[in-house]
């Protein structure tokens, strides 16, 4: 047992033994290869080296010969450039001889001529200068009669072509800019819903038509035609004002006199918001920016203007596409022409509120407002006391005969209809203590709104007694005209 145990021992000690010897000697012999694979690479690494330095040493030798050779290139390249330079001052120098030579070439050359001169002029007993007056006079004498008749044959062809020419650019933006023409009237229609719509308007007793009537300065109309209003009045504002307020009360359906006075002022605001939308529109249709904003808002009144019967605000537009095409055509400033086509009427928007012809009412606007001269010269020449003296202004007129020219543009009765109407107003307005006064019924009647603070009863019925007077006195018309004056007394009070 003992034994064996023993055995058992030493065997395994010659095996741990044999084992270290085993693994000592495996790793002396693998330090061996690592040396020797180490040795290789450094030798290798050498050869690398050696190698990298000899190339070096190549290219360095191959710069410098290139080097050398460009070198030799730019010394060679100096040499020929002093050449030359040389040869440059040479041949200048030559030349500053010459240019001597010429110069006094030219003087000897002006020495003779001086001198045959003086030698002709005293064979001939003459100077140059009379010479050269005799010869002109000769030669004006000899071809007088045709210079004559050149002139006049080419004053001739040319009139004969400016005429030509000037029909074939009016004739051509005629062509081009055709426009409907529609002829303002007086009156305006507006439809009834039902006959209930048309009590509650006259209201009790007529109070809420004249009321209505008060208001707006417009001849209300509701038994001539079955259905219908009709708003009768010469001055369009006037009816477009009552026409906003009659279907703003039938929308709404509350119609009683201090609501429609509320109505009528809202009517009012809305045409002024009409106004400056319609002059911005006219201005962007005809393609110009830059007005000043009050000649526009100026423009915009012209919708609601009419000039023997056409809408100004038309006209204008009408002719400034007028004015664009002929002024392109004969080669006036495009835009000049059409601004102050655009604005030559806008005087017309003043003219009952300042004195003087609304083609210097609307220059002096113009001038205003800080527009150019040009512009402003075309505005107030257009009619025939002030002398065009630019394209442009001359365009202006012809644009204005050709707009004005057109078959049913205008209708001078309904002009002079109009104006009789703005005298009647006039007229009654020249009193104290008026507060408004309208023309109606096409002239049958005034009607005048006095200031109840400054106009008694007894005031009202001799002031009524005055103005027929004078209008008996001062105006012509046929028939006879009413004098309706009319003094309202209100007392206003809050609860507090």
């Amino acid at each position: 047992m003992i034994e064996g145990i023993v055995a058992a021992i030493v065997g395994a000690i010659f095996g741990v033994g044999g084992t270290f010897v085993y693994e000592k000697q495996r790793a002396s012999s693998g330090k061996r290869k690592a040396e020797q694979a180490l040795a290789k690479a450094q030798t290798k690494a050498s050869e690398i080296v050696l190698k990298a330095k000899d190339e070096v040493l190549q290219l360095e030798n191959d710069r410098r010969k290139e080097w050398k050779r460009t070198e030799n290139r730019l010394a060679d390249r100096e040499v020929s450039l002093d050449k030359k330079l040389d040869e440059i001052d040479k041949r200048g120098e030559r030349l500053r001889g010459q240019e001597d030579e010429v110069e006094k070439l030219k003087d000897e050359i002006r020495g003779i001529r001086t001198k045959q001169q003086e030698k002709l002029e005293k064979i001939a007993k003459l100077t140059k200068s009379d010479a050269a007056d005799k010869l002109m006079q000769m030669t004006e004498r000899d071809i007088k009669d045709d210079l004559i008749g050149l002139v006049a044959k080419l004053q001739k062809d040319a009139s004969d072509d400016a005429e030509e020419r000037a029909q074939m650019v009016i004739l051509t933006a005629m062509e081009r800019m055709s426009s409907e023409v529609t002829a303002e009237r007086t009156v305006t229609a507006i439809k009834l819903t039902d006959d209930e719509m048309k009590g509650r308007i006259i209201g009790k007793e007529g109070r809420n038509i004249q009321s209505l009537q008060r208001a707006t300065g417009v001849d209300i109309l509701v038994d001539d035609t079955p259905g219908m209003i009709v708003l009768s009045s010469f001055d369009p504002v006037r009816r477009q004002v009552a026409r906003f307020a009659l279907e703003a009360l039938m929308k709404d359906g509350r119609i009683h006199p201090g609501r429609i006075e509320e109505v009528v002022a809202k009517a009012e605001k809305q045409i002024e918001k009409e106004v400056i939308r319609a002059g911005e529109d006219a201005a962007r249709e005809v393609g110009v920016t830059g007005i000043p904003r009050e000649m526009l808002h100026l423009l915009g009144e012209l919708k609601f203007r009419t000039s023997y019967g056409q809408n100004v605000l038309m006209h204008s537009t009408e002719m400034a596409h007028l004015a664009g095409l002929i002024a392109e055509e004969i080669g006036a400033d495009v835009r000049t022409a059409k601004i102050a086509t655009l604005l030559h009427d806008v005087g017309k928007a003043v003219t009952h509120k300042m004195e003087g012809k609304h083609h210097h009412i609307g220059a002096e606007l113009a001038r205003k407002y800080g527009m150019k001269e040009n512009i402003v010269h075309a505005i107030e020449a257009h009619h025939d006391d002030i002398e065009a003296t630019t394209p442009e202004a001359i365009v202006v007129r012809v644009c204005d005969a050709l707009s004005a020219a057109r078959p049913g543009a205008r209708n001078i009765s309904a002009e002079n209809f109009v104006e009789r109407m703005r005298d009647l107003e006039n007229v009654a307005m020249s009193f104290d203590g008026i507060d408004k006064a309208y023309a109606i019924s096409a002239g049958r009647e005034i009607r005048v709104i006095v200031s109840p603070k400054h106009v008694d009863d007894l005031s009202a019925i001799k002031l009524a007694r005055d103005i027929a007077n004078k209008i008996e006195s001062t105006m012509q018309y046929p028939g006879t005209i009413k004098v309706n004056v009319v003094r309202e007394t209100r007392a206003v009070e809050f609860a507090k």
